[in-house]
């Protein structure tokens, strides 16, 4: 304790009006340059935080929203009526949709009960995030030749993402206007992203013409990378007119 001039007491630690501060002591050159790098790491890491969520989340949200959306619309368009070259007819020519355009539904039960994800003419990372794409020079569904089509196995909706489940034997079907068309899967293999000939008519065999219809599902392997392809083929078993229900396939609920 300690007493002023007019008696009164104060306690030691309070401050007095005319006591100064000491400046405050000056950073160093080397501790200012290694406080500027930890503020522009930290910086950097919540702009890859926040790059991370909307890779996996956010684009998944808004991929769901577009693929339902084009399912609705796919099945609206037929109940207005078929589109002409969604019909099946046995040809080698490919198929001749819109580019981004929905035409036919995708369903592979071993994916999970009702797995279906739309088709849309074209592979572009716009089409991708809508569905399933077609590739363009490829045959239509049920087609002779090669019914090609690829999807993204992470992110964006990620379709494909358990694409490696498939086994020899396990349908696949593609449903259009007025057609179920049931592939059943042969093989799966793993190629280099520059090994295309997988989309030929008959896969790897240049200038060879078809005489059956198959079906190509490609997309990229592994799931988080994208220096490799994963093939799976199929091959057409059955042509089922939709006024006869759904296949067996795909059991009573279509």
């Amino acid at each position: 304790m300690s007493v002023d001039e007019s008696g009164t007491t104060l306690a030691d630690d309070q401050p007095r009006s005319h006591a100064r501060r000491p400046p405050p002591p000056s950073l160093s050159v080397g501790r200012r340059i290694v406080r500027t790098i930890g503020e522009i790491l930290i910086t950097l890491g919540a702009v890859l935080l926040l790059f991370s969520v909307y890779q996996l989340f956010w684009t998944n949200v808004s991929a769901d929203l577009a693929t339902q959306q084009v399912t609705d619309q796919i099945r609206n368009d037929w109940e207005i009526g078929p589109h002409p070259s969604a019909s099946g007819a046995a040809t080698t020519a490919p198929a001749t949709f819109n580019p981004g355009q929905g035409f036919a539904l995708l369903h592979i039960p071993r994916l999970g009960a009702g797995w279906v994800r739309p088709i849309v003419q074209g592979v572009t990372l716009d089409d991708l995030k809508k569905g399933v794409g077609h590739y363009p020079q490829t045959a239509a569904p049920g087609a002779i030749g090669n019914f090609a089509v690829a999807g993204h196995r992470a992110t964006n909706g990620q379709p494909f993402a358990s694409l490696d489940l498939l086994r020899p034997g396990d349908p696949v079907v593609v449903e259009t206007a007025d057609t179920w068309f049931v592939y059943t899967v042969d093989q799966t293999r793993i190629v280099a992203p520059t090994h295309v000939s997988v989309l030929l008519p008959v896969p790897d065999q240049p200038g060879v013409k078809p005489t059956k219809a198959i079906i190509t599902l490609t997309t990229c392997n592994p799931r988080w990378a994208s220096y490799q392809r994963m093939i799976v083929t199929g091959t057409l078993v059955e042509t089922r007119p939709k006024s006869q229900g759904p296949p067996a396939a795909l059991g009573s609920g279509g």
